[in-house]
């Protein structure tokens, strides 16, 4: 993989760019929030989903006597007066059911809907991704969806020197391209995570721990990002997690990474979700 040339960034610019942890919390019992809504959501609709097909069931079975009922109506009314009555209250029952099942099946497929969309933003920008950083060793960088959210995976040999948060020179071409993805797609938010391994850091310069070093490591992709490719630091946050969330017991080197996640319009998805649950056909 041929190197490009990037200038190291000055530390004095880093020092100031960790992100507040009140932030960091929000958003994090935002996301938790979000997403125990999306499994409840899921769960209903598993539910309606089975239920539909009970009620369809019941609902042919149900149409079948109907038409059982019509055909032979007018000798059960020679032979039973007042079955007439009967068969008419009959008849309103299974219209009224049959609009039941109807509202209910359009809710659950505005539900589904709205993952359909969900999946297909989230398919779009992962092939966008994987078209530009295709050429890169699929060992320094993985792309992944994991519950709705899609996720970059940079491994630090890419980024960093070993114990540094100064982003190396052949940095620069990856992070490019992630840039040229994101400001593509300006609906999108972010969040750069810095993880370490969990080797004890050896305090020297203005670092204390694992928990420092992860955090500057992803204010320094974050200002990249910005200073260099005009990324809206609005749309961005930068946290540090240190050595708490490994991807592997034994290769302490996969967990040396940069991950960046990426929630795309997932605030307009969890509204479709709210809007579904609350309609009566989908809770009945």
């Amino acid at each position: 993989m041929k190197k490009m040339i990037l200038g190291c960034l000055g530390a004095t610019l880093l020092l100031g760019s960790c992100v507040s942890s009140k932030k960091y919390n929000d958003l994090e019992a935002k996301h938790k929030e979000a997403q125990d809504l999306l499994n409840s959501a899921t769960v209903k609709l598993n539910d309606c989903l089975e239920e539909k097909a009970t009620a369809d069931s019941r609902n042919k079975t149900l149409a079948d006597q109907n038409a059982f009922l019509k055909a032979n109506n007018q000798e059960l009314i020679n032979n039973m007066g007042n079955l007439t009555t009967l068969t008419t209250k009959g008849a309103e029952n299974l219209e009224k059911s049959l609009e039941s099942l109807k509202e209910k099946d359009l809710t659950i497929r505005k539900l589904q809907d709205a993952i359909t969309r969900r999946d297909s933003v989230n398919l779009a920008l992962v092939q966008s991704l994987k078209g530009v950083l295709g050429n890169l060793d699929d060992e320094d960088i993985e792309i992944s969806v994991e519950k709705g959210v899609v996720f970059v995976s940079i491994s630090d040999k890419l980024l960093f020197s070993s114990g540094s948060y100064n982003v190396t020179r052949k940095a620069r071409e990856v992070l490019g391209k992630v840039a040229q993805v994101v400001n593509n797609k300006p609906d999108f938010e972010f969040m750069v995570e810095g993880h370490t391994d969990d080797v004890p850091y050896g305090r020297h310069g203005n670092l204390l721990d694992n928990w420092d070093l992860s955090v500057k490591r992803a204010t320094s992709v974050v200002r990249i990002l910005q200073n260099d490719f005009n990324v809206d630091p609005k749309r961005m946050t930068a946290a540090g997690r240190s050595e708490y969330i490994p991807v592997s017991p034994t290769e302490k080197s996969k967990n040396r990474r940069t991950r960046i996640v990426v929630l795309p319009k997932i605030d307009q998805f969890y509204s479709m979700i709210e809007e579904g649950m609350k309609d009566p056909a989908i809770n009945n």
